[in-house]
């Protein structure tokens, strides 16, 4: 090969291999989605949210907690925008969530790990009827698994 041939080989190659760089980029990019992004934003954690409130008041295992809080209309909403900014950034979101500590908002209230289940049962069913991947739904719970011991009070 000549001198020239080779140079012309080697700028070729050079943008083959950018080329390949940039669409491993773009993949790479498409995968580290946040989480917040792949269940579809503020909007949809809003939505998933407000079925996961109405599953919650619906359930005679747990909704007696919620009595004060669904009996107050501002204190339901206060609640409702806590929660989708928990959800939010927990989820890798831009979201802040500024409401009390999990321990401090639940203390006294007697809450058993059955009780604690019974919440998660009433998530899941909201996020199901939103369609929300396995994966997804898995990584939140994940994110959200920790607080148990904060929340639950006795088994």
């Amino acid at each position: 090969m000549q001198k020239k041939d080779i140079l012309g080989f080697l700028v070729i190659l050079g943008l083959l291999v950018s080329v390949s760089s940039a669409g491993l980029v773009g993949q790479g990019a498409m995968k580290e989605k946040s989480l917040y992004d792949r269940l579809g934003g503020k909007k949809a954690i809003t939505a998933v949210v407000d079925e996961f409130v109405a599953r919650v008041a619906a359930d005679k295992r747990i909704n007696g907690y919620f009595g004060k809080t669904a009996s107050d209309p501002e204190r339901m909403k206060t609640f409702k925008n806590n929660l989708v900014n928990q959800i939010c950034e927990a989820s890798g979101g831009p979201c802040t969530y500024t409401g009390k500590d999990m321990k401090s908002a639940h203390m006294g209230m007697g809450i058993s790990g059955a009780d604690f289940n019974a919440l998660v049962e009433d998530l899941v069913g909201a996020l199901d009827k939103f369609k929300v991947g396995k994966m997804e739904k898995d990584q939140l719970l994940g994110a959200l698994g920790p607080m148990k011991s904060d929340i639950v009070e006795k088994p």
